[in-house]
């Protein structure tokens, strides 16, 4: 039986796993970068998992997995799996590849030994020396670990991951993904508790919040590679996403408040909301981080401020962390910052309760927790 995985940044492998278990889905998996679960529906699993994941990065569908140890036993075993049960004689696909600690470590070279074995195989499916290559996108990954490969086609779509909403047309300077401010929303424990974010940039951390709050399926608003795969009925996508729709809860009303010191980012952040459907549960507003305004008297902060990287850089994010924490201590809020900013703590003037690492793009970073 084939399996699904869910790609995820590193750090952000439990938080997926809880997102997996949630969705119902079972027999699952927790690897270093990945959760690997199997759906009893496999073609309804694929629809669900696009649809609602929201700290993944994508699904994958795995193929197959072996040892692989020469280019003989690579192509061999890559033929013997059933790729004509999900790619058509049109079809238009690519392969992608990478290769740790393995003997086959030339990536050019894996990957034209697996697109070699692929077309053979489908030629004998569909009796053809020629593909068109004009039907449906399938991304085929062979990841070689340890002389171990694993063979996958991206559900999702190679070129928009599963950040890619659909609400976000345009972004500040070094926005956040979607995918990690929704990552760090769930690891603070929000629900629809009272909301706040003071330097919200383009709006991605409270507009993510307020799916969360509502039940908005992340993925509802966009399309998915497997859309277009015949073995994938319209129908299975159209049941998921009128359940996904059925789930919204149109009755919450969140207390989410965002800010920024920049009025062009908080006007961005407005438009974005209105496309993502939750304008009507965020209240912006245009003010530094020293006017800020708790909304009640306890709620969660979750903060992405800007970070000290140069001189003059660091005096002002020294500044800004001295404000919050003069705003914030003492509260009954709880309050979520990420920075690379190892002088965080001693700026903020008070010890976090807990701290996270975690990779924010390339920019390793930690996530300090106060509860």
């Amino acid at each position: 039986m084939l399996s699904l995985i869910a790609t995820a940044a590193f750090g952000l492998e439990a938080t997926v796993k809880r997102e997996v278990t949630a969705l119902g889905f079972s027999d699952i998996k927790c690897l270093d970068g990945r959760v690997e679960f199997s759906p009893e529906n496999l073609n309804a699993g694929i629809a669900r998992a696009n649809l609602w994941l929201r700290s993944a990065d994508r699904v994958l569908l795995k193929m197959g997995e072996f040892s692989a140890t020469t280019f003989d036993e690579l192509f061999e075993k890559t033929k013997s799996l059933p790729w004509e049960e999900w790619i058509t004689a049109d079809g238009q696909f690519t392969v992608t590849g990478k290769s740790v600690k393995s003997g086959l470590f030339s990536v050019p070279d894996v990957q034209s030994i697996v697109k070699k074995a692929v077309v053979e195989k489908l030629r004998q499916k569909y009796n053809v020396e020629w593909f068109k290559e004009t039907g449906a996108e399938y991304t085929i990954q062979v990841a070689l670990l340890k002389d171990i490969a694993t063979l996958t086609i991206d559900t999702t779509g190679a070129k928009n991951g599963l950040h890619k909403r659909g609400y976000r047309e345009r972004a500040t300077r070094a926005p956040m993904k979607e995918t990690m401010a929704a990552a760090l929303i769930e690891l603070a424990h929000y629900h629809a508790q009272p909301f706040l974010d003071p330097c919200c940039g383009s709006g991605t951390l409270p507009i993510e919040a307020a799916l969360i709050a509502k039940n908005i399926a992340p993925g509802l608003a966009r399309k998915f590679a497997a859309e277009k795969w015949n073995v994938i009925p319209q129908k299975t996508w159209k049941e998921a996403r009128a359940a996904a729709y059925s789930a919204i809860k149109t009755e919450t009303e969140p207390i989410i408040h965002a800010a920024d010191i920049d009025p062009s980012a908080v006007g961005l952040a407005r438009a974005n909301a209105e496309l993502a459907g939750v304008d009507d549960v965020i209240v912006f507003h245009n003010r530094p981080v020293s006017q800020t305004v708790l909304p009640a008297d306890t709620g969660i902060a979750i903060i992405n401020p800007p970070y000290g990287e140069r001189l003059g850089q660091i005096k002002e994010a020294e500044a800004l962390y001295a404000q919050l924490g003069a705003i914030f201590n003492p509260t009954k809020w709880h309050v979520y910052v990420i920075t690379p900013d190892e002088f965080f703590e001693t700026a903020y003037k008070k010890r976090a309760r807990a701290k996270r690492k975690l990779f924010n793009g390339m920019i390793k970073t930690d996530y300090y927790q106060y509860f």
